[in-house]
């Protein structure tokens, strides 16, 4: 089973920028769709956004046009690049593929 280890995570103040990385032990299953997802530990995750395996992205409508999800060629990294942060966006972001999660990271925007 692919395990995945979430980095870039800290703390920024309002209006800054944070990259992601989700990094995964092995090869991602061509057949899975990537995802990030955000929340608290214990409680119902919160989609943020989606990479498709057409190479498609869809978004949360609270972070269209802010973040950005990607991946790399080798199916090994998953990215979530957040600028123009806010304090919603404080969080502990799970990233995710074909139903299997990250251990988290945490988000904090705040001055």
């Amino acid at each position: 089973q692919v395990e995945f280890v979430e980095s870039g995570g800290g703390l920024v103040q309002p209006g800054g920028s944070l990259r992601l990385s989700c990094a995964a032990s092995e090869t991602i299953d061509s057949t899975f769709v990537l995802g990030w997802y955000r929340g608290q530990p214990g409680k119902q995750h919160e989609w943020v956004a989606t990479l498709l395996t057409s190479g498609s992205t869809i978004y949360a409508n609270s972070v269209k046009g802010r973040f950005t999800i990607s991946g790399d060629s080798a199916r090994r990294t998953i990215y979530l690049q957040m600028d123009s942060l806010k304090p919603d966006d404080s969080a502990v972001y799970y990233c995710d593929a074909g139903s299997m999660w990250g251990q988290g990271i945490q988000v904090t925007v705040s001055s």
